[in-house]
């Protein structure tokens, strides 16, 4: 389980700044949309990706055994 957790943090971290930078990159090159979703729509998702990175390596870091 401990494993697990440090994967999903891992993976969710790389997904929430890519898609961070994304969004940042887009707003910055003045795009206000990609596809249907607004540049700030995409990075309150990246951010919110970046959260569950945290929150799944508290978890991890809670579930270790001492």
């Amino acid at each position: 389980m401990n494993d697990l957790l440090i994967w999903i943090g891992r993976i969710a971290g790389i997904v929430g700044v890519l898609v961070g930078v994304g969004a940042v990159a887009a707003r910055a090159a003045g795009l206000w949309h990609i596809g249907s979703l607004s540049s700030g729509t995409l990075l309150q998702a990246g951010v919110a990706a970046m959260v569950l990175a945290v929150l799944a390596y508290v978890a991890a870091i809670a579930e270790r055994k001492r």
